[in-house]
């Protein structure tokens, strides 16, 4: 690791009570992603956009020692944890200290009334996840244990996006139940050292994507998205000159006969499910929209080397899915596109998204995302368990609040069943829209499986 020689532009607030000098930190370089994520904050002032929120009900004996033990061995473990951001001339550096220790903020609530225990921790739960962490501080993310009985619990995590993704959350679980574990039966923990840190991965990325390599992927990009319209789907509010980000939610489900009859359609013609919902979205996005040409955006993990898989940081990156709808293809040959365009996606999916837009010389718009305005994802991620010794425990869903993009479908497959939710920007649309736009996704994918018409001229 390099010291950090130059202090001058770190502020003095920036550094937490135990770090004594510069000689307790270390600098590198942002990744591309936690650069873009950096930028955003400082257009738009510091916001919760950028919010992970995870909520745990924990019923048994817990050991409240044990658990806060495991917390700080996460956090000493995984330097990302242990990291804050400063900036010199526009561009930020990844500040890391060398050691932290974070106690479990304990609420009690169990002298509480029921119906007043049960208010107060709606409102915390919605304050963790709305609460604004200053990325020039320590820590990055905030744990509250609300005590609601003698063996009754909750645990509330928040972190901020630029140190944490989703597939670090089952990084965290398992790993906070290995160490909880070992902590609460007083034996040594025995998790394997981590063969890298999130810092190397950046140092990485930045010296791999540079010449050849760099210009090559670019190269592939701008083939594919240069001269890419921007959609205009139909709103019912004119759109403002600056993006609110205020969203709201609607919640959906597909019955079990029509995600089985996507499977087998998808199986016959070697697709996966991602590729025929995004083909069903993207013609339900061009008979909104009157347009052929359509752009929507995907994440991608970002781990393809195996040594960042049990890593916690922030690797996702962006894809643009790019589909030609005109000449009414039928459903079947828009599949076979579909197909083509997200697998050249993948297999050039190292090069950053803010990169690509640099690379296009796109015009910053404030009023809407570049390149896209509607974000489909199908989560595949694996959700480990967190298990803790004679205590159950259950994952409590929460949703993000506002909406970082126009449209944003997701799609996820449950024990309960295949579920999904649209967030949508209120600045744009009424609730009603969407429940018709959801309706008609709902049936065109059930006329799918039919084998319905699906488009003019269909050859399904």
């Amino acid at each position: 690791m390099k010291i950090l020689e130059d202090t001058s532009y770190i502020p003095p607030e920036y550094l937490s009570e135990e770090t004594d000098s510069a000689a307790d930190l270390f600098v590198f370089p942002a990744s591309f992603s936690q650069q873009r994520l950096w930028l955003l904050d400082r257009l738009a002032g510091t916001t919760a956009n950028y919010n992970i929120p995870n909520v745990f009900r924990l019923q048994g004996r817990l050991d409240v020692a044990a658990l806060e033990a495991a917390f700080n061995g996460i956090v000493q473990r995984h330097e990302i944890l242990r990291t804050c951001f400063a900036g010199r001339d526009g561009v930020p550096v990844q500040v890391i200290q060398s050691s932290l220790s974070i106690p479990l903020t304990m609420v009690d609530l169990r002298e509480y009334p029921e119906e007043q225990r049960a208010a107060e921790v709606a409102r915390r739960i919605q304050d963790n996840k709305t609460t604004a962490f200053d990325l020039g501080k320590l820590p990055l993310f905030q744990a509250q244990l609300l005590r609601l009985g003698e063996e009754d619990s909750m645990l509330l995590l928040t972190f901020d996006h630029i140190i944490f993704d989703g597939w670090s959350m089952a990084v965290f679980a398992r790993e906070l139940s290995a160490l909880y574990r070992a902590f609460s039966q007083g034996v040594p923990p025995s998790l394997p050292e981590l063969p890298i840190q999130y810092a190397d991965y950046t140092v990485w990325q930045r010296e791999t994507l540079q010449g050849e390599t760099f210009e090559e992927l670019l190269g592939y990009w701008k083939g594919r998205l240069t001269g890419a319209p921007t959609l205009e789907l139909p709103t019912d509010r004119p759109r403002p000159a600056v993006a609110s980000f205020r969203g709201e939610i609607q919640h959906f489900s597909l019955p079990p006969e029509l995600v089985a009859g996507l499977k087998g359609l998808s199986r016959r013609e070697n697709v996966t499910l991602f590729m025929t919902l995004a083909a069903a979205f993207q013609v339900l996005l061009q008979r909104y929209s009157g347009q052929d040409d359509i752009v929507i955006g995907t994440p991608t993990a970002g781990r393809g080397r195996l040594e960042l898989e049990g890593l916690i940081g922030f690797f996702v990156n962006t894809l643009a899915l790019r589909t030609d709808l005109s000449g009414n293809p039928g459903f079947r040959e828009l599949l076979a596109q579909v197909r083509e365009v997200t697998l050249g996606a993948y297999a050039h999916q190292d090069l950053p998204f803010d990169k690509l837009v640099e690379g296009l010389s796109l015009p910053r718009d404030r009023s809407r995302n570049p390149l896209f305005q509607v974000w489909f994802v199908l989560q595949n991620i694996e959700h480990s368990e967190l298990q803790l010794n004679n205590v159950s425990v259950d994952r409590i869903p929460v949703i993000e609040d506002g909406a970082k993009f126009d449209l944003a479908v997701y799609v996820e497959e449950t024990s309960d069943g295949t579920k999904g939710y649209v967030t949508y920007a209120t600045d744009l649309f009424e609730a009603a829209t969407i429940t018709r736009l959801i309706g008609h996704f709902r049936t065109l994918l059930e006329g799918i499986v039919a084998r319905k018409r699906v488009c003019p001229n269909c050859r399904c």
